[in-house]
């Protein structure tokens, strides 16, 4: 029997087992986890809004990064730290389709952060007498509102060709609402999903691995080129961060798709790689970002001590 996708209709999500005895042992450490999300990232933003010396195009579109990670974290964690404690995994379809809409803008936007972050380098390091002009004010709020209206158009898009259809079950295989399990709960034809799906993925991935391949592969001409120890060691303090953050994202949301897409992986490793990419992400950033990059590990330092000072006195 079909399900109208517009009723009140109550998914089930896929359970957690985990044991009387463990449930409160890991809502401690899940509340922990959210809590360092939020503290670390929201440390981060504080510093560039209050610090005057981070206000440059590197630190103004890394503000996004945050942001993004706080979004996808927020997305997760409340409800599923409620639903274990109440032992109950069941939800509603419009708060599934809103947990599923936040959760793939955060996906998709941290990969266009980071390419937009690739290019700032790139102009930085290769067109350093440009590179005023090119990320002026006007130029740097364009590729910010450039970010969000592909990063939203594309998820909007991907849940208009989702709701148009009527649900015939109610169990979802993630611990987590996306796309893909909601998906497995329509009984019709859903061709043109899964081909806007592979279709918008292919060209995402595409563009991103390009920009990134191409923006590091003429750094690193540049700096063999200039022979500079300081324009290594200012690409590597950078450069380096970026790449690993970005290395993470990908290789995580990569096998989280692979888990999705082929039925022979044991649903415990797709549940162990779904959730993974909305932790690691999350927690590592802020964290590499904060340790790697001096200006901005300086700038926090002096942030908390001036902060940390001021509620002592």
């Amino acid at each position: 029997m079909y399900e109208n996708s517009s009723s009140a209709v109550l998914l089930t999500l896929e359970t957690l087992d985990v044991s009387n005895a463990n449930i409160y042992p890991a809502f401690i450490f899940g509340t922990l986890t959210y809590l360092l999300i939020m503290f670390s990232n929201l440390l981060v933003l504080a510093t560039i809004a209050v610090s005057k010396t981070l206000h440059k195009p590197m630190f103004i579109l890394l503000v996004n990064l945050p942001i993004s990670d706080m979004m996808g974290a927020t997305a997760f964690f409340p409800h599923f730290l409620f639903s274990m404690v109440v032992e109950n995994r069941q939800i509603s379809y419009h708060a599934c389709i809103s947990q599923a809409f936040l959760i793939h803008v955060y996906g998709i936007g941290n990969f266009l952060i980071l390419s937009a972050m690739a290019y700032d380098r790139y102009v930085a390091i290769c067109c350093s007498l440009k590179y005023n002009t090119i990320m002026s004010p006007n130029n740097l709020i364009k590729i910010n509102i450039f970010i969000w209206l592909i990063n939203v158009s594309l998820v909007v898009t991907l849940f208009l060709l989702l709701v148009r259809f009527k649900i015939c079950r109610t169990n979802i295989v993630d611990l987590y609402c996306n796309n893909p399990s909601l998906m497995k709960l329509v009984c019709e034809d859903i061709s043109v999903n899964n081909y806007y799906g592979l279709v918008s993925t292919f060209l995402l991935q595409s563009v991103i691995l390009f920009t990134i391949i191409y923006t590091y592969a003429q750094i690193l001409c540049t700096c063999v080129m200039m022979k500079q120890s300081a324009v290594w060691k200012k690409a590597f303090q950078t450069c380096g961060t970026h790449l690993l953050v970005f290395f993470i994202l990908q290789i995580n949301a990569l096998f989280t798709l692979m888990a999705h897409r082929f039925n022979s992986v044991s649903p415990l490793l797709r549940k162990a790689l779904g959730v993974s990419i909305l932790i690691f992400p999350p927690v590592l950033d802020p964290l590499i970002y904060g340790l790697k990059t001096t200006e901005l590990r300086k700038s926090i330092m002096m942030f908390l001590k001036r902060n940390v000072g001021s509620i002592r006195m």
